[in-house]
C-alpha cells in the first residue's frame, strides 16, 4: 500500500483561498483567530500544517463550519 498524506500547501491555498474570499489581510485573521501571523503565514505557504484547534479557530474567524474549509482542501485534491 502506498503512503498516503496530506499535502500542507493544498491546505494553506485552501486556508488563503477563503482568507481572501472573506476580504480578510493575514493581520486581521491572525487577530480573530488569536493565532500569530507569522504562524498563519507559514501554513498559507504550506511550511506548516494546522492543528484541529488551529484550523477551528480559522473556521470561527472565517464565520464559517470547519467542514466548509475542509470541503475546500478536499477540491484541491
Amino acid at each position: 500500500m502506498s503512503e498516503i498524506y496530506l499535502d500542507s500547501k493544498i491546505v494553506g491555498e485552501a486556508i488563503a483561498h477563503c482568507r481572501k474570499a472573506k476580504n480578510l489581510s493575514q493581520e486581521i485573521l491572525s487577530g480573530l483567530a488569536d493565532i500569530g501571523r507569522t504562524h498563519l503565514s507559514a501554513i498559507e505557504r504550506g511550511e506548516r500544517k494546522p492543528t484541529l484547534e488551529t484550523l477551528y479557530r480559522i473556521s470561527i474567524a472565517f464565520d464559517m463550519r470547519m467542514s466548509e474549509i475542509v470541503h475546500e482542501i478536499e477540491k484541491r485534491i
